[in-house]
């Protein structure tokens, strides 16, 4: 009995991942959810859609049932799916918006997004034929890093 309680435990909680995530961060079929969180607006459901961890404590609670049915038992469990999803959601990685910078005041594009790494200072560093003082071919190769 207690292996089929952990087998429930372990499957109400990817649920409660899968779930909870496709409601606040996937547009779903057919753009359903997308259009739920148009209609729903700014109040409290589309407030609830827009974080997960408040999101999840709703959907782990029809699913600790699955698990658990004593009263007590019941609470403890709903607590854990919630938390188990928050866990699962902190193993991936953190979902990368994409947005469009401002332009500066001449016209040119401020992309902040790509830069060139620096050595310390200000300037990038310079390229040159891969020979550097120490031996290390790759410390004078400029570098595009993305900014997070």
């Amino acid at each position: 009995m207690a292996e089929d309680t952990w087998i429930r435990f372990a499957l109400a909680s990817l649920a409660t991942w899968r779930v909870t995530h496709l409601l606040a961060y996937e547009d779903g079929p057919a753009d359903l959810i997308a259009r739920l969180r148009i209609r729903v607006g700014h109040g409290f459901v589309g407030n609830l859609l827009d974080c997960f961890k408040c999101l999840s404590l709703w959907v782990a609670a029809p699913l600790a049932l699955f698990v658990a049915w004593q009263p007590v038992a019941f609470v403890v469990a709903w607590l854990a799916l919630s938390g188990g999803a928050i866990l699962l959601q902190r193993l991936g990685r953190e979902p990368v918006f994409i947005r469009e910078t401002a332009s500066s005041a001449d016209g040119e594009s401020d992309d902040v997004l790509l830069r060139p790494e620096t050595s310390g200072g200000s300037e990038p560093v310079a390229s040159g034929s891969g020979d550097s003082q120490d031996g290390d071919p790759r410390r004078n190769r400029e570098h595009i890093t993305v900014v997070r």
